[in-house]
Parts: C-alpha cells; sequence; structure tokens
C-alpha cells in the first residue's frame, strides 16, 4: 500500500526538462505510425464531403457549356441533349438515389431466403392467374360420355390480381421490389397503391334482360266465376332461369318464376294412354294442402303417349343460329355450337338439317342435308363466329324457306331458334314477330326457341314466338341442360302427338266455395277460347308430362277469404244441383298434329279422388307440390308467406325416389340456396 507521505513527496517533485534527443525521437515514431495507419484501416463511418447532385449538376453543366462550340446553335443543341442524359446517368451511378434524410429506407439484401420466396410468389400468382382465367372456347368434339366434362369450361373472367408488396393495401401478397440502379433492392413503407380515379372506374354490366310482367292468380269464388280456362305449358325456361340466377347468389325477380314451368321441368311418372290412338291420359287427386289445413289442392296430370324411337317420322330440322355481337360470350355462341353438337349426334342417318345465320343479314350456312354427312353438319357450326347487329326477321323467313324446300309429309317440320333474344334491327314489335309466326305455322312448320346468356335476354320474345309457333322455351345455361333438353328429352322436344291443347276446370259451388290456379298466368284464356278452334294454344310432345295445381276451399271449411253474396244463391226449380257430389268438371280439349278439328276428353272429380292424408299421396305428386310451394315462395305469395324453406325442404326430400339423373337433388340444393339468400321465412 503506498504511503500518503509518499505521494505527497512524488507530487513536489519539479518535473526535468525536455530533451532535444528525447522529442526527436518521439516524433519520428508518430510519424512512422501515421503512415503505417493511412495504408491500413478500414474507410471511415459516414458519408465522405461531397457535391450535391443539384451542385454537380451545375458544375458539370458549367463546364460543358463553357467549352467553345463554333458550330451553329442547332448543332450545339444536337449535341447538348446527349450529353446531359449521359450526365444524369453519371451522377447516378456515382450516388445512388435516396428520398430523404428524414425517410426510413429498408434494403433487403438479394440473398437466396429472399429470391425463393419471391419464386414462390410468382408461381402462386401464375396458378392463381390459370385458375382465374377466363376459359377459351373449348373445341366442339363429338357428342358423348364425355359432353358433360365440358360444362365447367364455362366460367366468368377473373378480376385482375390485387397489387402486392409487403406493405401494400388491404393485406396484398409480398410485390417485387423496386430495384435501384447500384443493384441493390429498396422497399420503402410509406410506398402505397393510388386509388383509381372516379371517372376510371368499370361500370357495373346493366342487365338488359326482358321478362313479361305478370300477377299471380287470384283467389275466385266458384259462386260467381266457376269456370277457368288456360292453355297447357310444357316450356322449361323460367326453372332454368332461377337455378342460374340462385346460384349466382341472386335471388330471381319475382316475374322471372313462372310456376308452371317449375313445376314441368322434371319429368313424372304418370299413367299415360295405352295407345297412340289417344294422345295422353290425364289423372286428377284430390288431397290436404302441406301449407292451409283449411283447403285441399285438386292435382290434375297428363302424360302424353311415348312414341318408341323406331316409331317416329324422319326430322327436317332447321337450325337458325343468332350470331350478332351479343353472342360473343362464353355462355352463348360457344355453348350453342357444343349443344347443337350434341343433337345432330342423337339424329337418324335419314334426318336432314339445314343452318341459317342472322347478324345483320341473313345468310344460309348450310343447305339441307342428311345427317349421315355428319361431319359436313359438324363443321359447318363449328366455323360460326359472332358479329353484327341482329336482324331475326330475315333469318326467320330464310329458315322458314329452306324448311319448305326440304319439306317430309308427316314428319318432323320444326325451326329450332337460338338467341340470346336481342331482335334489334327488322320486326322489332313482339306483336309483329307473333302475326309472321302465325302465318307460316299453318304450313305445317313448328318453331322452338333457345334462350343463352344473361344480360341481353328477350324472354318475353322468346315465350311470345315459342307459343305462336306451335313449339317449346327453353333456357340453355350449361351444358348439362343442353344434354337435359336435345338430348334426354329429344323425343318430346321435336316430336309433337298433340297440338292446341286446352284445360277447363268447372267446380261445383255446392262443395267448393274458393280456388286459385297455381300458375299458368301468361296462358290464361277466355271461357269462349275453349271450344274455338281458331284460338291457338300449348302443344304435348312425345312422352310429355304435363301438370296443373288448383287450391281448392271445401264449403263449410272455414278457410275462405271472400265474403259470400248477401242475397246467396238464386232458387231454381230443377230439384237442385244435378252431380252434386262432384268437386268439380276437368275437361281437356286437343288436335291432332295433323288436323284442324279438336277432339274433347272429359274427368269428373268426384270423393273417389280423394287422398285421405298428404303422405298418402305418390311420390311424383308429393314433390311436384314441393316445387309448386318453392316457385310460389320465391315469388313471396300470401298463400305460402308462412310456409318456410324447411317445409319445402322436408317434402321434397321424403319424395325424391328415383332420380337417375341428380334433378331432384339439384332441386334440394337449390331450396338451401334460397333459403340462405332469403332467409328461412
Amino acid at each position: 500500500m503506498v504511503d500518503d507521505n509518499e505521494l505527497n513527496r512524488l507530487r513536489d517533485i519539479a518535473a526535468p526538462a525536455p530533451g532535444t534527443d528525447a522529442k526527436a525521437r518521439a516524433f519520428e515514431a508518430a510519424m512512422r505510425a501515421y503512415d503505417l495507419d493511412e495504408k491500413t484501416s478500414p474507410a471511415a463511418q459516414g458519408s465522405a464531403k461531397g457535391l450535391r447532385l443539384t451542385e454537380r449538376a451545375q458544375k458539370l453543366w458549367s463546364e460543358i457549356m463553357q467549352k467553345k462550340l463554333f458550330v451553329t446553335p442547332a448543332i450545339a443543341g444536337l449535341v447538348a441533349l446527349p450529353i446531359a442524359g449521359y450526365a444524369t446517368i453519371y451522377m447516378l451511378q456515382e450516388q445512388p438515389f435516396h428520398s430523404g434524410g428524414d425517410e426510413k429506407i429498408t434494403e433487403t439484401l438479394a440473398d437466396k431466403p429472399v429470391a425463393r420466396k419471391k419464386a414462390d410468389a410468382d408461381a402462386e400468382s401464375r396458378d392463381a392467374a390459370e385458375a382465374l382465367a377466363p376459359a377459351s372456347p373449348p373445341k366442339p368434339e363429338s357428342a358423348g360420355a364425355g359432353g358433360l366434362a365440358r360444362q365447367g369450361a364455362l366460367t366468368s373472367n377473373a378480376p385482375p390480381p390485387a397489387p402486392g408488396g409487403e406493405f401494400a393495401q388491404d393485406g396484398g401478397a409480398s410485390a417485387p421490389a423496386v430495384k435501384g440502379m447500384a443493384g441493390t433492392t429498396a422497399e420503402s413503407k410509406l410506398m402505397v397503391q393510388p386509388p383509381m380515379p372516379a371517372d376510371q372506374m368499370p361500370l357495373p354490366e346493366q342487365n338488359r334482360d326482358r321478362v313479361e310482367d305478370f300477377k299471380s292468380n287470384p283467389v275466385r269464388a266458384a259462386l260467381e266465376d266457376p269456370v277457368s280456362t288456360f292453355s297447357i305449358d310444357v316450356d322449361t325456361a323460367s326453372y332454368s332461369f332461377v337455378r342460374r340466377s340462385l346460384r349466382e347468389g341472386i335471388v330471381p325477380r319475382a316475374d322471372t318464376v313462372r310456376v308452371e314451368e317449375m313445376i314441368n321441368y322434371f319429368p313424372y311418372d304418370w299413367k299415360g294412354p295405352d295407345s297412340a290412338s289417344t294422345p295422353f291420359n290425364s289423372t286428377v287427386s284430390v288431397m290436404p294442402t302441406p301449407w292451409n289445413e283449411h283447403t285441399r289442392l285438386m292435382h290434375v296430370a297428363i302424360k302424353g303417349f311415348d312414341a318408341k324411337p323406331a316409331e317416329q317420322p324422319k326430322a327436317n330440322l332447321v337450325f337458325l343460329i343468332d350470331v350478332s355481337g351479343s353472342m360473343n360470350e362464353q355462355d352463348k355462341l360457344p355453348l350453342l355450337q357444343s349443344a347443337f353438337r350434341l343433337l345432330v349426334n342423337r339424329l337418324r342417318p335419314d334426318d336432314t338439317v339445314s343452318i341459317v345465320t342472322y347478324a345483320g343479314d341473313a345468310g344460309t350456312v348450310l343447305e339441307p342435308t342428311k345427317v349421315s354427312e355428319k361431319d359436313k353438319i359438324l363443321n359447318a357450326i363449328d366455323t360460326l363466329t359472332p358479329g353484327g347487329s341482329t336482324a331475326g326477321e330475315a333469318g326467320i323467313k330464310e329458315a322458314y324457306r329452306l324448311a319448305q324446300k326440304s319439306f317430309v309429309n308427316d314428319g318432323i317440320n320444326r325451326v329450332m331458334l337460338a338467341t340470346d333474344g336481342d331482335f334489334n334491327v327488322g320486326q322489332t314489335d313482339d306483336d309483329d314477330l307473333k302475326r309472321l309466326i302465325e302465318k307460316e305455322r299453318k304450313i305445317g312448320v313448328f318453331l322452338s326457341v333457345f334462350g343463352f346468356g344473361r344480360g341481353n335476354l328477350n324472354d318475353q320474345m322468346m315465350q311470345t314466338i315459342a307459343q305462336n309457333g306451335n313449339g317449346t322455351a327453353a333456357y340453355i345455361d350449361t351444358l348439362a341442360e343442353a344434354e337435359k333438353v336435345l338430348v334426354e328429352d329429344a323425343s318430346s322436344t321435336l316430336f309433337t302427338i298433340a297440338k292446341d291443347v286446352k284445360i277447363q276446370v268447372e267446380f261445383n259451388p255446392n262443395k267448393v266455395s274458393e280456388y286459385r290456379l297455381i300458375g299458368y298466368e301468361t296462358r290464361a284464356l277466355n271461357r269462349e277460347d275453349f271450344n274455338n278452334d281458331r284460338v291457338d294454344a300449348g302443344e304435348i310432345g312425345s312422352g310429355h308430362s304435363v301438370t296443373a295445381i288448383y287450391e281448392i276451399t271445401p264449403q263449410g271449411s272455414g278457410g275462405e277469404q271472400i265474403d259470400p253474396l248477401r242475397y246467396g244463391q238464386a232458387s231454381v226449380n230443377n230439384g237442385g244441383v244435378a252431380n252434386d257430389d262432384e268437386y268439380a268438371f276437368v275437361k281437356i280439349r286437343y288436335k291432332l298434329p295433323n288436323e284442324d278439328a279438336s277432339k274433347l276428353i272429359t274427368t269428373p272429380v268426384t270423393s273417389a279422388n280423394e287422398v285421405a292424408d298428404f303422405d298418402q299421396a305418390s311420390t311424383d305428386q308429393r314433390f311436384s307440390i314441393a316445387v309448386a310451394a318453392f316457385g310460389q315462395k320465391l315469388r313471396d305469395e300470401d298463400a305460402t308467406a308462412k310456409f318456410g324453406y324447411d317445409k319445402i325442404m322436408e317434402i321434397a326430400t321424403a319424395a325424391r325416389g328415383a332420380d337417375p339423373f341428380g334433378y331432384r337433388s339439384e332441386f334440394l340444393s337449390l331450396v338451401r340456396l334460397a333459403s340462405a339468400l332469403g332467409g328461412n321465412r
């Protein structure tokens, strides 16, 4: 330990005077150390002092312009421009661009993990783009077992990929970094995607579908209005349209829901006639109403004679195809081509096919050709391309001309119009088209209409010309639906066994207080039209099944909605009403395809037609009633306001029965979709 006295003594000793030699040696050692440090030491932190970008630019430009240019000013300008560009590159190479001293810059070296991450992101982006990209029109191929496989190709256009970047908006995936001129990679946390100007935002696609407005049938008092008259309807377009709407997450408009077309979409095993001499048979049943304990349902089922393929006559078909510009969508012309290929493969070798197109001007693509030359017909279908406006009138006239050219006596002569319904050139008024079709119908050529696509569908026009052309109207939204209409139901679609089929029901006021026809609003006829053979009505094809359902209120049930008349029923002196025990009297009037005089079938409805319990009704009857309830529910009718989708599902599930093509299972999925979209009301 050092003594304090020792420390004090040392403090008082005087410092020796500096020696000249020692001072020189110390200075020399310091200089050697300084020289060595200059050669080996790393660069100091921070940036070397230098000129700013603007100062460097000014200095370089001043030096350039101080050079004496003894040429004309024009040449000086030409020389100065590339020199200025070179100066800019020179400055950026010397000092990489940065955004300012206050902004935080994150620099990421291009190491292997980042590169791999970017590659994975690029691969995922490519996979997503391929999955969402709109499918190109499928190359038509012969129909067969693989026909349904092409249905998935009809996809909608994919939206553009979202902006990426680790700091992109909405949590997007990592985007490629901005690469600097010096080879480094930088990303700014302040970098955001600028919003699209309001005037550049894409407008939603306008829906120009045209559908006929109509009101549901009202409840009628049997005492005041005991007779109901209507034309049968075997069209199915409404069901397909409703199905597409629900699958797209849209509750269908009420006017697009025609309940009778939804019911008649499904095949039913009603009892048919025993021979072709009677074209169809009718079966009538009366059963409890599942949605109203005070009423009953009168179920009228008609089944057409199912002619065997060997018994069917030759077919002369004219494909009238809309190739206007509005058909240039995946679910229009490409689907149409695939659908007609299915039909051609279904025809027999001695059948005849012609093809007429219309877009601005009508044109004959294929003169009448035997199906034995199938390749020629298929090639003509494959070469169709869209473009131009729609001259529907000229196309229909040309189609009828070709149908007459190859007319088959006692055969099937039919024009098959395929369109999105856009008739914007020529006779655009539905009444004008109606008169044209009625005039040509008398020559024995019928007309069927097949609708494609959405947003431009003229459903009202389709219904008008199909009803007046002794044909049917169907809406084809998928290849599976094309197969159903043109392959599975080809006989009923093409081969008519009865035309101008009308139904008239007279209710007995002593047994029935009120009644309401479910559906058929657009097919209503006047009472006197029933016996007038000049009034056109619907057709029934081979094997067709047609269903009509009345909701009736029995006398004294307590379910009446109409107040009774003050003065009651007028007295009669005939001892009472004849056939007092009958609910109603059903009359069906029809014509054979080649005849002009109608025939009559009558059926009294008595207690013998009653079914005591709803569960005792047949599977087909219960399922058809579930479809009727579903259609009314979609139309938001009062009758089914308190009848939930769960009840409809319960009935349809229990009555699904044999379902070889999956139509009824598909119906159950639509009920679930409607319930999810509209609530289980």
